[in-house]
Order: structure tokens, then C-alpha cells, then sequence
């Protein structure tokens, strides 16, 4: 497993650094830069400018703008905000939870109910609580998460019944431990339950047709056939030869906690990492979107070997053929 685990994370390096010299690129290719506004601006004269781009090396060759940037990433030093004026480090780190916060909740609640949703849809496939549970997914996917968004804003302005913006009351600090967390959930309401609505859809009718497929083969039958309780033949048995593409998905979820969120974060006014790279491409604030991207990739590459180490753990086909992979070399 461990000669496993560094050749993923080999395999795994080029693809972020790729990732951030394509974006790096795409985003010195657009005209201008957050400098070429100040020069707008009377306050500022062009020896100053100029010496703002020399400081921060923008006056260099873009590949040497790249491996400057890319020496200084590899060790977490991401430059600073043209239109923050504080680090990029800083200001990811505050956005980062609540961005995590809003995201990991969504994602854990998603799993909890479409898991057990998607195997009673299946099991009882044709009846009515199946044909409940699939309109409720149709829903969810024919309605779109910005569009969802703006409904329940709307009537969170109309009712009063839940906060329009940011993450905490202004009495926050005065609630007991257990308040903290009723508040900080009554804050994330509206946009958590976009986010599980729009989840849940697609991962219901995922594993409603995989175990479906795996209750119709041989094995299923052999062994209902040989008494054993139907219940331990779907959850133990249909199930878990069942869960392969599930844990893959676990994996894109993981590197999507960041990323999943943004246009959410941008209509429901959540301050997370959407609503930063939101504004900062805006802003065209060159450091803070690499700086977002790299941390980004850095997620993508985390949840590809999550999902990578659990196909393994789950199915022992692949480790078995990463043996005989290098028993033949």
C-alpha cells in the first residue's frame, strides 16, 4: 500500500503543476492587470507603478513570473493582495473555513441520505415509496442550485424566517456552546440545503441503478436462493460490490469542497473562497486566484488518493493487479 500510495502522489505532481502554469497563463494573457487600473488613478505616478511591478517581478518574462511564483507556492508563500493589501496566505485561511464549514456539512448530509434513499428506492423498485424518492431526485436535478437560490432567498426576505448573509449573529459571542452551533446552522440554512438538494440528486440515482444492477446477478440469486436474509444480502453482499464507483465519486466530492460551492457562496452572500475568487478575478488580483487555484489542485490531488486508497482498501482486484504490475517488471 505504501509503494501504492507514492506512485499516485508521483503521478499526481505534474497535474499541479500543469493545472497552475495553464491558469497562470490564461490569466497573464487577459489585457491588463489590477497595476494598469492604478494608472488610472492620479494618486499614483508611473515611477510608482513601475516600481510596484518590479517588486513584484510583473515586469519579467512570464515563465520566469511562473517559476518565481511556483518557487514561492511549493513552501506556502503565495504573495500578497494588490486589493486586500494583506497576504494571500491570510485571507485564504479566513475564507477556507467557511467555505469548509458550508461544504463539508453538505457533503456529509448529502452521503447520509442518499446512501440509504438510493438502496430503498432500489429494493423497493416499482412501488410507490421508489417512485416518491425518484420524483424528489428529478427535482433536484432539473432545478438548477442558482435558481434554487434565488427562491429560497427570496423567501428568506419575504418571511424573515432566516438571515440573508454572513456566517454568525451579532450576539454570537454572548450564546452558550450549543447556541454557537444552532446559529452558525441558521446562517447556513439556506445555502447548505441548496447544496444537499442539488447533491442528493444525482447521488440517488446512482446508487438506486448500480445496486439495482447488482441485485439482478447470479450470485444475489444463489444466495437468497440458499435462505440467507434478504436485508444481509443486500447490504453486505449487492452493496459493497456495489460501492466502487461511489468511493470514486467520494473522491471528485472531496476535491470539490472548495470549488463545488463558489456560485452559492456568490448569489446567498456566504464570505467562503467562491465569493474571494469571485472577486478577485474581478479584481483581476493576480496572486489571490493562483493562490486559490493552488490550494484548489492541492484539494483535487487529496481527493483523487482518498478515492484511490479506499477502491483499494474495498476491492482487493486492484491490489492485487498493482502486485502482478510489478512481479512482471
Amino acid at each position: 500500500m505504501l509503494r501504492y500510495l507514492l506512485k499516485r502522489l508521483l503521478q499526481m505532481v505534474p497535474l499541479v503543476i500543469g493545472m497552475t502554469f495553464i491558469s497562470f497563463v490564461v490569466i497573464k494573457l487577459a489585457p491588463g492587470d489590477f497595476l494598469t487600473r492604478l494608472e488610472l488613478n492620479p494618486s499614483y505616478s508611473k515611477e510608482t507603478i513601475q516600481e510596484l511591478r518590479r517588486l513584484y517581478g510583473l515586469d519579467q518574462n512570464i515563465f520566469v513570473q511562473y517559476l518565481h511564483w511556483l518557487k514561492n507556492a511549493l513552501v506556502f508563500n503565495l504573495g500578497y493582495s494588490f486589493a486586500y493589501h494583506k497576504p494571500v496566505l491570510s485571507l485564504i485561511e479566513e475564507r477556507l473555513l467557511n467555505t469548509l464549514e458550508l461544504t463539508v456539512t453538505s457533503f456529509v448530509l448529502s452521503w447520509l441520505l442518499a446512501v440509504p434513499l438510493g438502496i430503498v428506492a432500489a429494493v423497493y423498485r416499482g412501488k410507490l415509496l421508489d417512485r416518491a424518492i425518484t420524483l424528489f431526485s428529478l427535482f433536484g436535478i432539473s432545478v438548477p442550485n442558482f435558481f434554487l437560490a434565488f427562491l429560497l432567498m427570496f423567501f428568506a426576505a419575504k418571511t424573515g424566517l432566516f438571515p440573508i448573509g454572513g456566517v454568525v449573529s451579532q450576539n454570537y459571542s454572548q450564546l452558550p456552546w450549543y447556541g454557537k452551533i444552532l446559529d452558525r446552522l441558521w446562517h447556513m440554512a439556506i445555502p447548505l440545503t441548496v447544496l444537499v438538494v442539488g447533491s442528493i440528486a444525482g447521488l440517488l440515482r446512482l446508487v438506486r441503478s448500480t445496486v439495482l444492477e447488482e441485485l439482478g446477478k447470479d450470485y444475489v440469486k444463489v444466495a437468497i436462493a440458499k435462505g440467507l436474509p434478504y436485508r444481509r444480502v443486500v447490504l453486505k453482499h449487492a452493496f459493497r460490490n456495489a460501492l466502487n464507483p461511489f468511493l470514486t465519486l467520494i473522491g471528485f466530492d472531496i476535491a470539490g469542497l472548495l470549488s463545488g460551492a463558489a456560485l452559492v457562496e456568490i448569489i446567498t452572500a456566504w464570505p467562503g473562497m467562491g465569493r474571494l475568487m469571485f472577486e478577485a478575478v474581478m479584481a483581476q488580483d493576480l496572486f489571490v486566484v493562483m493562490g486559490s487555484l493552488y490550494i484548489g489542485g492541492i484539494m483535487l490531488v487529496i481527493g483523487n488518493l482518498i478515492a484511490d486508497l479506499l477502491l483499494a482498501l474495498n476491492d482487493p482486484r486492484i491490489r492485487e493487479r498493482e502486485v502482478e504490475g510489478r512481479v512482471a517488471r
